[in-house]
């Protein structure tokens, strides 16, 4: 118990320190964990939990930092200068249609489970489009972040694979009953965007459309002297290829995008001064995205090293009384809101899950039915300090952390809200066993 109390004071008073702005996320992540592994009496073994979390996120650091140099060269060589050209004539600068294109954007690919691409690649074609018209990117944060977190439900996502190496579940039959609540989850989320597009529409009112002359000023990149139009194709056909290289799983995602941002490199900037230009004219970006990750992996680690996570997890399911037991899916899909935002994935599904599966099999729910039950509190756990994704999407934004959580909570906890409700309904997980 005291571990628990331990684990559940840290959790509370980081997120309190981060969302007052008493404290950066980089360094509440790592003062806060340290600060309560030596109160809790784990200080011969607090360095080795900060290693073990650091290896862990290693893999995700090295991808997000060439993920960001290599869509940020793409960017700079004007491969995305098209599409907003395309975009601003599609909107015919309705507020209202960008919100809405925005969702419709990065749902199509975030079809690849990969919210660090979707974030880039949705920010480089919609961001240009917020500043020209001065709308509110937290609204594009928003509407992003919780796209992504549907559509993370897909078999080859984390969260479902995870939930079926768990419990041993075919993760086929996991996801295809989960496609209603998302379709559900995706509709009311451009419902938010009709109403948070009147609100802008009527805020800002519909601009007037740039004239032809102003392409130069509708260009997604800063610089013109880095701009590449005849390796557009070629940029464009590099961009597809490492796509598809991540859809399929050539290879591990950190050296795809190393070996993209080498090739991106050699061509379109053979010269050594010019390799130097690009990575410094983009190194504080990924240095403010990695720094948080390996500060995340002290958190996590020792979170899990010193036993807090699963002391937690045994806590709140001692805690469900038997006459609710028959409703051990939606109360799993009710804890899944809280405990993915509050711990990682992987300790939930593999700490908390197995747990919470047989308090329900004891009560005639199916492990089938609780691991669906477990996935629908995503969208919130998209905004969890501890997904290294979310500081990708604030960083590229321009928006406080604690600003973008303030204000997608309320969005994303509803969007949870209709997918359990229409999970339950067409019988992806039952409301009692």
């Amino acid at each position: 118990m005291n571990l628990a109390l331990l684990g559940f004071l840290m959790v509370a008073t980081f997120m309190t320190l981060i969302m007052t702005k008493r404290m950066t996320p980089l360094v509440a992540l790592i003062v806060v964990p340290t600060v309560f592994a030596l109160i809790a009496g784990f200080a011969s073994g607090v360095g080795a939990m900060m290693i073990d979390g650091i290896t862990a996120l290693a893999p995700t650091g090295v991808m997000l930092l060439f993920a960001i140099l290599f869509f940020s060269t793409m960017t700079d060589t004007g491969l995305f200068d098209p599409l907003v050209n395309r975009l601003l004539r599609l909107v015919h600068g309705d507020p209202l249609r960008i919100l809405v294109g925005s969702v419709l954007l990065c749902a199509l690919v975030s079809l690849d489970g990969d919210g660090s691409t979707a974030y880039i690649i949705t920010i480089a074609a919609m961001l240009p489009l917020y500043r020209r018209y001065g709308m509110n990117r937290l609204y594009l944060c928003c509407l992003l972040m919780t796209t992504s977190g549907i559509m993370n439900l897909t078999p080859w996502g984390g969260p479902t694979a995870r939930a079926a190496s768990a419990l041993k579940l075919d993760p086929a039959a996991l996801f295809l009953p989960l496609i209603p609540g998302m379709i559900a989850g995706l509709a009311a989320l451009v419902a938010l965007a009709l109403i948070l597009g009147r609100r802008e529409r009527a805020r800002i009112g519909i601009v007037r459309q740039p004239q032809s002359g102003d392409a130069l000023a509708m260009a997604v990149s800063q610089w013109p002297e880095a701009r590449r139009p005849r390796l557009r194709w070629f940029n464009a056909a590099l961009t597809i290829a490492l796509l598809a290289g991540l859809v399929l799983g050539l290879l591990p995602l950190s050296v795809l995008m190393m070996l993209a941002f080498a090739v991106a490199m050699l061509v379109n900037y053979p010269q050594v001064a010019e390799q130097k230009a690009r990575i410094t004219a983009h190194a504080g970006n990924a240095l403010s995205v990695v720094s948080l990750i390996f500060a995340a992996g002290i958190f996590t680690g020792i979170l899990s090293g010193t036993g807090m996570v699963a002391a937690m997890s045994k806590t709140v399911v001692g805690l469900i009384p038997s006459a609710l037991g028959p409703y051990m899916a939606p109360i799993t899909a009710a804890l899944s809101l809280p405990f993915t935002f509050f711990i990682s994935n992987d300790a939930f599904y593999f700490g908390m899950l197995p747990i919470l599966a047989e308090a329900g099999a004891h009560y005639g729910v199916a492990p089938m039915a609780i691991a669906r039950a477990a996935l629908m509190g995503q969208p919130v756990h998209m905004l969890s300090p501890l997904v290294p994704s979310t500081y990708l999407l604030v960083s590229l934004a321009g928006v406080e952390l604690a600003d973008h959580q303030r204000f997608t909570l309320v969005p994303a906890a509803l969007v949870c809200v209709v997918m359990t409700l229409v999970g339950m309904a067409v019988l992806a997980f039952p409301l009692a066993g």
